[in-house]
């Protein structure tokens, strides 16, 4: 597929990781083979924020089609990403779509495959305001805050699916956001990296490693569960 093949003026591949690293580099390499190598200047990495986003589509002629590829993407997401295009000049003739979970394939052949999937393109016109009032409108009940790093290299170490074991395990035994319970959030890079994955309770302030599926069904089950301190999991000052 060639960039003359669509049937927009412009064609945004917007995501985080996608100027370096591993993912990066199989996502460009691919992109070319399948675009043509000035694809590759409608890459946009939003790792490190929008901005590069709004300035593209400012600069861009219409009509314009932003593919987004948020591993984290969700309904919520885009509607929040349409309703930052809609303020921007001639937002009639933009459009969304989402390239994750769209294809038992790649990221980037799931994305070129969109591109002539105008039924899966949402326009960013009419998008449906917040409600004033909705379910999560509430600070969830809870004594522990604990933040889990997601961050690049957390997650090279395994983090994300040590964050869903541990939400499954806080759930099972009856910890998961209620008094005297446990509030959990993923975040970024929250330090140190060569000691992760890094995760931090609060409002105690301390900082543990875990390491594997058992690590953390050992510090629900102490920690939270029977309330024992587990200094082994600590991770040192310096």
């Amino acid at each position: 597929m060639t960039t003359a093949d669509s049937p927009y003026a412009r064609v945004l591949f917007v995501g985080p990781d996608l100027s370096e690293g591993s993912f990066a580099e199989v996502f460009r390499a691919r992109l070319a083979a399948l675009r043509d190598e000035q694809a590759l200047r409608d890459v946009i990495d939003t790792g490190s924020g929008y901005e590069p986003l709004w300035n593209a589509v400012s600069e861009s002629g219409r009509p314009l089609l932003v593919i987004d590829l948020e591993p984290q993407s969700s309904s919520a997401h885009l509607d929040w990403l349409r309703s930052e295009l809609v303020q921007l000049e001639g937002a009639e003739q933009i459009f969304v779509a989402s390239a994750i979970g769209t294809a038992e394939a790649l990221p980037v052949e799931a994305a070129c495959a969109l591109i002539d999937r105008p039924e899966l393109h949402l326009p960013c016109t009419d998008v449906a305001p917040l409600p004033d009032v909705h379910a999560w409108s509430k600070i969830p009940l809870h004594e522990h805050r604990v933040l889990l790093c997601n961050g690049p290299r957390c997650t090279r170490r395994g983090a994300l699916p040590l964050w869903k074991g541990l939400r499954e395990k806080l759930k099972a035994a009856g910890k998961l956001e209620c008094a005297g319970g446990v509030h959990i959030t993923r975040t970024q890079c929250q330090f140190p990296c060569d000691q992760g994955p890094t995760l931090s309770v609060y409002p105690a302030g301390k900082w543990y490693r875990v390491r594997n599926e058992a690590e953390v069904t050992r510090l629900v089950d102490e920690l939270f569960v029977a309330r024992r301190e587990v200094p082994e999991m600590l991770m040192p000052d310096q």
